[in-house]
Formats: C-alpha cells, sequence, structure tokens
C-alpha cells in the first residue's frame, strides 16, 4: 500500500497541474464559454496493469485522480501505488481534444514520476484518434518516448480499443459497457518487443460509481517478463477486477 508521501505527493501535484492548467494561453470562443471544471475519481483493483504487465508484482493497487479541463484543453494528476521507487507513483499529463463531428483528435504529454528514485521518471507522448457511431466507439493511439524508464532507449506502443456502451440499464441499475483492446510495444534495447490485449466488462451504477472485470495477457514467457518488470510472474494471464467512484 501507498505511504504517507502518497498523500503529500498528490497535493503537491495537483497545484502543479492547476498552476499549468490556468497558465495555458486559450483562444476565444464564439457563444458560451467554456468553462473550467475539477473532476476526480478514487480506483480500487486487484492488480495495477500496465499494458497487461503487472506494475505491483501481482498485488492490489489504490488509486487517485484529479483532471482539470477547460473546453479541449484539460490536464490531470493520477498516483497510484506501485512496485518501482519507494513504491509510489506520480503521473502528470495535459493534453487537447479537438472535436470533428464523429471524430476526436487526443495530442498529449505525459511525465511518470517515481518519488525517490528520479532515475527512472520519463516523459511520453500521445497522438491518437477515436470514431464514435451509435453504441460503438473505435479508438487507436500511439505512444512515444525518447528513453522509457531511462533505461529501455526509445519506445513506442501503439493500440487499439474497440468499445461498445448499452444506452438502456442492465436490470434498471446498471449501465453496461464491453471492451477489447490489442496493442504492440516496442523498446529500442533492454527489452524484447511485445503485443499485448485485454477485453472485459464494465457496469456503471449509482450514477458514480462503475465495477469492471476484466482479462489481460501478453505473449512474453517468463525470461522476457523478468527482464522487462523483475518479476517472473508479472506478464501472466490474468482477470482483475476494478471499483471506481468518480466525483
Amino acid at each position: 500500500m501507498a505511504r504517507g508521501s502518497f498523500f503529500a505527493g498528490i497535493v503537491k501535484s495537483g497545484a502543479l497541474a492547476a498552476a499549468l492548467l490556468a497558465g495555458a494561453a486559450v483562444p476565444g470562443y464564439a457563444g458560451d464559454p467554456p468553462k473550467l471544471a475539477l473532476t476526480g475519481s478514487a480506483v480500487i483493483t486487484t492488480d495495477y496493469m500496465f499494458r497487461s504487465i503487472s506494475n505491483t508484482n501481482q498485488n492490489p493497487a489504490a488509486q487517485v485522480e484529479f483532471d482539470l479541463t477547460y473546453g479541449i484543453f484539460w490536464s490531470y494528476i493520477w498516483s497510484s501505488n506501485t512496485a518501482f521507487g519507494e513504491n509510489i507513483e506520480v503521473d502528470y499529463g495535459a493534453g487537447i481534444s479537438p472535436k470533428w463531428g464523429p471524430l476526436t483528435f487526443t495530442f498529449a504529454g505525459f511525465w511518470y514520476s517515481y518519488p525517490g528514485d528520479d532515475d527512472i521518471g520519463y516523459f511520453e507522448g500521445k497522438g491518437g484518434v477515436s470514431w464514435t457511431t451509435g453504441a460503438w466507439t473505435l479508438a487507436l493511439n500511439d505512444y512515444w518516448s525518447p528513453d522509457n524508464f531511462q533505461f529501455f532507449g526509445e519506445s513506442n506502443a501503439i493500440d487499439g480499443t474497440l468499445t461498445y456502451a448499452w444506452t438502456s440499464k442492465l436490470w434498471n441499475f446498471f449501465t453496461p459497457s464491453i471492451s477489447g483492446q490489442v496493442g504492440f510495444q516496442s523498446y529500442e534495447q533492454n527489452a524484447d518487443d511485445y503485443t499485448y490485449w485485454n477485453a472485459g466488462l464494465t457496469l456503471g451504477f449509482l450514477e458514480h460509481w462503475s465495477a469492471d472485470i476484466r482479462y489481460y495477457d501478453s505473449d512474453y514467457n517468463e525470461d522476457q517478463c523478468l527482464q522487462q518488470s523483475g518479476g517472473r510472474n508479472n506478464c501472466d494471464a490474468r482477470a482483475v477486477g476494478t471499483i471506481k467512484a468518480t466525483f
């Protein structure tokens, strides 16, 4: 579980994210101007999975996120317990998501930090597009880093996600959706490239809550997994359960 510095990191990082967004230049808008909105979420999950690899050595995780949005601009601060550094991860992100008809484009940058170990923090850029028609959404995203974990060199991950969300409630209580993802992660050095995938069911309920059960897997063997994650079994196929509350 996270230590006391987890909460201090959240407070400091949230202030930094707010200052970053407030200082951004925002163009003029016709009609009603966009409003600055602050939202957040809290998550309990049986495993912190990142591209189908456990980042908690197959242990549960508690995660908190705060988001600021203003029109097409957004930023966030996210944190979780992890197996790296002093067992704390704090991530920062900012970007824009302009829309054009059924298409939403995303251009963003992320910084993954591990308090207590500055030697593994790294930047990742994202470019993506999603297309929504009725209950279906198809998303394609590409993530590039100049030096992943300051160890793997240049890296690139590209993945596609397909989601179907029901518009009616199940048993007049749950709002269900199903989704699946397939991706490919490449590294310049010190780790083999691999393919990852997941599929699962999400049930929204009580407006601000959701429960997710998801199957994760990759094509890494145990030796490749040890080389990439530090654990031989972190890449095994598994089902992960998650409860999320938004506010």
